[in-house]
């Protein structure tokens, strides 16, 4: 587990793909757990570990979470995220290169529950959820393009189902249209950086995280 920034009363963990954030009915073992264990071990808290889950990410997405570990936190946290006051910055490997190097995508989305799957359109049908983001190219090769992304909503799988719609499937998304897998069974989209107002300090909070180190992450990155 890799600890981007942690103090009295938040932390934040640089998750892998393939990562669940919180239990589901795989059993596997969350995030939230493995980071309740290094604070009962770091700190030696007896009993219970206080952790309060603000957000997630998909398990094939990796990147930044934030977590609060006071109940003072997580209810503060709660309300910026409520209000759009917690900026987060997403990059995508995509297929295809968007005709416009950078725009505004706008569609209503339907989720499927049964397959765990969104679709876009590009008007309001019956059960539709306004979805709405921004991109801009920041890298290029010849067989990819690397995007970086604003979520003005957040709707389900919303980025993977908005960039599929756009004809750019994000690399090893099987389920939204990619041709083939990632060796690690991930896909090429991590939250990269989170920006908001610490909810006790109140001071400003700019955290990055790393660049993952394969080839293709390293050949688009613009650090």
């Amino acid at each position: 587990m890799e600890v981007v920034y942690e103090d009295n009363h938040i932390i934040i963990v640089n998750k892998r793909s393939g990562e669940i954030v919180q239990g589901d009915k795989t059993g596997d073992k969350p995030l939230a757990e493995t980071v309740k264990d290094y604070i009962k071990v770091k700190y030696h808290k007896p009993g219970n570990v206080f952790l309060g889950v603000v957000h997630r990410l998909d398990r094939p997405v990796s990147g930044l979470v934030l977590f609060a570990r006071t109940s003072k936190a997580l209810t503060r946290l709660n309300d910026l995220f409520r209000t759009g006051d917690i900026h987060k910055t997403y990059w995508a490997i995509v297929k295809n290169t968007p005709v416009q190097p950078e725009g505004t995508l706008e569609n209503w989305i339907v989720r499927n529950e049964k397959q765990n799957k969104s679709y876009a359109h590009d008007h309001d049908v019956p059960g539709a959820k306004r979805a709405l983001l921004s991109y801009r190219i920041i890298g290029k090769t010849d067989r990819y393009t690397l995007l970086e992304i604003h979520l003005m909503t957040g709707r389900h799988h919303q980025i993977r189902c908005q960039l599929a719609h756009m004809g750019c499937p994000i690399r090893g998304d099987l389920k939204y249209g990619a041709p083939r897998s990632n060796p690690d069974g991930g896909i090429s989209l991590m939250a990269k950086q989170i920006d908001f107002v610490h909810p006790v300090t109140k001071e400003r909070i700019a955290i990055k995280a790393p660049t993952p180190s394969d080839a293709l992450w390293r050949a688009l990155a613009p650090e």
